[in-house]
């Protein structure tokens, strides 16, 4: 137990066996086990309109919430959208900021950068999919004791529970799309969200239509040598 300026801070050992050492061979194995399997891993517009259980969704945003997070105050909420009359209603609001988006908004740059990947205002599979999944940061949220306090790294913390989500998605078998349309406040309003809540992503999950593409220019990653420094 442990006093820091007037508060006392309990600690307990790391569960066993939450850790697990591994020798430097199976480390090696376990690295490039998880590297082949995340590489698989594609965004995609065309979903199929295949059901998807739902506790499978809970379940990955589960693994979302084990994330590091500033203070520990967890700072995100999800949004888990399958009714389909909702779905239409997020549909007509992001289409209508993307048709501004694609009419100029975004900025020459922008969109010359967009070219490769083939978008367009037309976002079907936000009704097609089974699965949309708003993800919001809380600027401020409810502790223990019933009061409003203020988070810490809240644009962080979202972003790695966001890669958990994914990564946890990717490995339950379905495919996944961070939608961002800007901007996306109309989000906060059709999900019910206070105002001290920040949509961030719009992710779409399902399986993948039968027909699915990607295009080839998503399949092009930079190499180890371009994004990351060794001192």
């Amino acid at each position: 137990m442990t006093a820091t300026k007037g508060l006392t801070t309990d600690f307990v050992p790391i569960p066993l066996p939450d850790y697990q050492e591994y020798d430097v061979a199976q480390m090696r194995a376990r690295a490039q086990g998880f590297y082949d399997d995340i590489k698989t891993r594609h965004t995609v517009r065309d979903f199929s309109d295949r059901p998807v259980p739902r506790d499978i969704i809970e379940t990955c945003i589960r693994a979302a919430g084990t994330a590091p997070n500033g203070a520990n105050h967890q700072p995100w909420h999800f949004s888990v959208i399958g009714d389909p009359a909702m779905k239409k209603q997020i549909r007509d609001a992001a289409e209508e900021e993307e048709r501004a988006f694609y009419a100029g908004r975004g900025g020459e740059e922008w969109l010359d950068a967009l070219g490769p990947l083939g978008t367009d205002d037309s976002k079907p599979f936000l009704e097609i999919a089974p699965w949309l999944i708003c993800i919001f940061g809380e600027r401020k949220s409810t502790s223990a004791d019933g009061k409003l306090r203020k988070n810490y790294y809240v644009p962080e913390s979202v972003s790695i529970a966001t890669g958990f989500l994914i990564a946890a998605l990717h490995r339950a078998g379905l495919a996944t799309l961070t939608h961002t349309p800007s901007p996306m406040s109309f989000l906060t309003d059709i999900c019910q969200r206070p105002a001290h809540n920040k949509p961030y992503i719009l992710l779409v999950t399902g399986y993948p239509a039968s027909d699915a593409t990607i295009p080839t220019h998503a399949t092009e990653k930079k190499p180890l040598s371009e994004i990351a420094t060794f001192f």
